[in-house]
């Protein structure tokens, strides 16, 4: 009796799985094991030299390639040992044909995955590229959306491949798709229309990050460009998030891109000022503008004007229209503090005087008539009668 169990349990080991034996089963797993043991061995040796040769570059774009492979260089140790331990046994034709599946899958998941951590690297050689036709802060932004939309093709591509080694007509899914994608592109049209709004955004660096941007429904900061929406952060800090077509299609001003801050005001003084003190104080004021260093007079980059500009209802206005020469609203509003402070020095030490809004009244003839003299009484003397009106 215990030579038939033995007999049936030899049948079971040769027969195995679809037709192979335990025993090349288990010796293929054991391949498999020590090579996954060994790999990281191996893996550090090769790594070590890699490493060294990329340090002789002089460029460090190889280096960080060669970190973002590390991963899949060492899954490539792993599908190395699989199909090592599937070569020194004897599989049977199906189970063999499901192993062939299987490696050229995982071969073609780790090109596709390498390919998919390597594009942060290469990345870096857009920024030569992209910086010669628009700002720093721009050209990352255009770079962070090159690089979703290559590693959103990477993946399909990669499943793709993926499921072509098991037999899927990629050619027929990729039309069936076609169909799907219309009838899905009927219904995500506003998502479409702000994908395409972002793009122009990009092409016509209308803004980028960090700009100070005014539109009619919001004023603030912009932190990040993405596909469909652009978030402002709000001087109040309240983030917004506006979508790309509303910002591609409305006015918006872009005060980031300001060359230079404007000063405009009118300086009113009183009518009894004389022909003289209002020349001294033009005068002096444009030698301020000119020589204090904090206004741009260059007539080719920005105009400045002083002149008395009209006579006022109840002063006589001085029309003073410059620029700073910096931008930053900060230091803008500290020159206009300094001007203010001169303005005052200069239109006092002519003895001259401010304006302010003024409405003088004169009067004809009182309407009940003459007011009746006030006369004090003696002392002694009684008050007088009072009056029969």
């Amino acid at each position: 009796m215990f030579q038939d169990f033995w007999q049936e349990f030899l049948t079971v080991w040769h027969l195995g799985i679809l037709n192979t034996s335990l025993g090349d089963i288990f010796t293929a797993l054991g391949v498999f094991l020590t090579f996954l043991f060994a790999r990281r061995i191996v893996f550090r040796f090769f790594s070590r030299i890699l490493k060294r040769l990329a340090r002789r570059t002089q460029t460090d774009i190889d280096d960080h390639i060669l970190e973002a492979m590390e991963r899949p260089l060492e899954f490539t140790f792993v599908i190395i040992g699989l199909y090592i331990s599937g070569q020194v046994v004897n599989l049977s034709p199906t189970l063999n044909a499901v192993f062939g599946q299987i490696i050229r899958s995982l071969i073609a998941f780790t090109i596709f995955w390498a390919m998919f951590r390597i594009l942060d690297p290469l990345s870096l050689l857009l920024d030569r590229t992209i910086t010669l036709f628009g700002s720093p802060t721009m050209h990352e932004t255009i770079k962070g959306f090159f690089i979703k939309v290559a590693k959103f093709t990477v993946v399909c591509l990669g499943m793709a491949a993926v499921f072509q080694e098991w037999g899927f007509n990629v050619a027929a899914v990729l039309g069936s798709l076609g169909l799907v994608g219309m009838a899905v592109a009927l219904g995500a049209q506003d998502f479409i229309k702000n994908m395409f709004a972002g793009l122009t955004i990009f092409l016509d660096q209308v803004f980028e990050k960090g700009n100070w941007i005014k539109t009619p429904d919001v004023e603030g900061t912009v932190e990040e460009i993405g596909f469909r929406a652009t978030k402002v952060r709000q001087f109040d800090k309240a983030l917004v998030t506006l979508p790309n077509s509303k910002l591609a299609n409305e006015a918006l001003i872009n005060y980031s891109r300001m060359t230079n801050r404007r000063i405009h005001w009118m300086i009113g003084v009183e009518y009894r000022s004389t022909k003289e003190q209002i020349l001294n104080i033009t005068q002096a004021l444009s030698q301020y503008i000119h020589e204090c260093g904090d206004f741009e007079t260059d007539p080719e980059r920005t105009k400045t004007f002083i002149f008395l500009d009209s006579f006022g209802s109840s002063s006589i206005d001085i029309k003073l229209y410059c620029f700073t020469k910096t931008t930053v609203w900060g230091e803008w509003l500290e020159a206009k503090e300094r001007l203010a402070y001169k303005i005052k020095e200069i239109v006092e030490g002519q003895n001259a005087s401010f304006a302010f809004p003024s409405t003088s009244l004169y009067v004809e003839s009182l309407p009940f008539g003459t007011p009746e003299p006030f006369a004090p009484p003696s002392s002694g003397s009684p008050p007088p009668a009072p009056s029969s009106r």
